[in-house]
C-alpha cells in the first residue's frame, strides 16, 4: 500500500518502509504525474492520498486544484482513494478533500497517543492538532484552523523573514526590516545550525547558493544592507531574532491549544520535529516512528485506509 501527501511545495510518498519528500512546487507546473510514475504499484494495491496543494495560486479556486490533483494522481493510480476533512475516503473530487492531511495524522495517532497534542512543522506551515477527539475536527477548513490557532503559516524553510519579525536590533539600534522576499526561514535555520545545506530543500529567494555565506548575505538584505555593512554579527542578529519570534509564536499557540483541549503532552513531527522537540520540551515522534515522521500525513493516510478497507 502506498500513502501520498500532495502539498503545494512538496509531494511526500510512503511506500513500504520508505518515505520520500520531493520538492514539487505546483505553482511552477511541477511534474506531479511524472514523479508519481516512479513508484511501482501492483494493480490490486491500495493507494491512499491526502492533499493541501489545492491552495496553490496557480489554481483559481480550491475546487479547481482538487480536481487537478485527483485527476493527475488517478492517471497514475486509477484506484486511488482520497481522504477528506469529513473523515471519509472518496474516489472523486469533492470539497472535503481540501487540506485534510492534518486530519489523517490526528486520526492515526489518536489510538496511540489519545491525550497528546501533535505539532507538525513542515517547510511552510506548522499544524497544531489536539489528538484527544479527532472526530471533533471533522469539517475544519484551513480558514477555521487559522482562526482557532491550529494552523500557523510559519515553517522551517519557506517562511519569509518579515512575515515573522518587523524589526531587529543592529548595533544597538532598533531597525525596521524590509517587506521584501530577500531571505527565508531556511537561511536563518542554516546559519543557526538547525539544518545543513542538504536540508535546505526549497529554492533560495535569490536563486543563489545554500552555503552559510550566501545565507548570511540574504539575511543582511532584510535590513537593506550588504554583509560587509553589518558583518556576520548583524546578519546573525536577524537570524536569531527571527527564530526567537518564530519559537515564541509556536510555543504560545501550543500552550493555548493544550489548555483548551486538555492534552497532557506534546509530540512533534515533520522536518522541524527535532528542533521543536527541544524548544517545546516535547517528544519527537521520530523516536517511535523513525524517518517516516518527516512524511507523517502520507504514512498516516495509508494506515487509516488499512484500518478501514472498503
Amino acid at each position: 500500500m502506498i500513502g501520498i501527501d500532495v502539498g503545494g511545495a512538496n509531494v511526500k510518498v510512503v511506500s513500504g518502509g520508505r518515505a520520500d519528500t520531493i520538492y514539487c512546487p505546483l505553482w511552477r507546473e511541477a511534474p506531479l504525474g511524472e514523479i508519481l510514475s516512479r513508484y511501482d504499484c501492483a494493480e490490486e494495491e491500495d493507494v491512499a492520498v491526502v492533499m493541501s496543494g489545492e491552495l496553490a495560486d496557480c489554481f483559481l479556486t480550491k475546487m479547481e486544484g482538487i480536481r487537478w490533483i485527483v485527476e493527475t494522481v488517478q492517471e497514475i493510480f486509477p484506484g486511488a482513494l482520497f481522504y477528506g476533512t469529513d473523515g471519509e475516503f472518496h474516489d472523486s473530487p469533492v470539497p472535503a478533500l481540501a487540506a485534510a492531511n492534518w486530519l489523517a495524522s490526528a486520526t492515526y495517532l489518536h489510538s496511540l497517543y489519545p491525550t497528546g497534542l501533535l505539532v507538525d512543522m513542515g517547510s511552510t506551515t506548522t499544524d497544531i492538532i489536539p489528538l484527544t477527539n479527532p472526530a471533533s475536527h471533522h469539517g475544519l477548513t484551513d480558514l477555521t484552523r487559522l482562526q482557532k490557532g491550529y494552523l500557523l503559516y510559519t515553517g522551517l524553510l519557506r517562511t519569509t523573514i518579515p512575515a515573522v519579525i518587523r524589526s531587529v536590533v543592529i548595533d544597538d539600534i532598533p531597525t525596521p526590516v524590509s517587506a521584501e522576499y530577500f531571505s527565508a526561514s531556511a537561511d536563518a535555520h542554516l546559519v543557526l545550525g538547525h539544518i545543513g545545506s542538504a536540508g535546505y530543500t526549497c529554492d533560495t529567494p535569490d536563486g543563489k547558493g545554500k552555503d552559510r555565506e550566501s545565507c548570511l548575505r540574504r539575511l543582511a538584505r532584510v535590513v537593506c544592507a550588504d554583509l560587509d555593512e553589518i558583518g556576520e554579527d548583524g546578519a546573525m542578529q536577524v537570524a536569531g531574532t527571527f527564530w526567537d519570534m518564530q519559537r515564541s509564536m509556536i510555543g504560545n499557540a501550543v500552550s493555548r491549544a493544550k489548555q483548551a483541549s486538555g492534552s497532557g503532552f506534546v509530540l512533534t513531527a515533520g522536518v522541524g520535529a527535532g528542533l521543536l522537540a527541544s524548544a517545546l520540551g516535547a517528544r519527537d515522534l521520530s523516536a517511535d516512528l523513525g524517518p517516516i515522521t518527516d512524511a507523517l500525513p502520507a504514512f498516516a493516510v495509508r494506515e487509516v485506509l488499512k484500518r478501514n478497507p472498503g
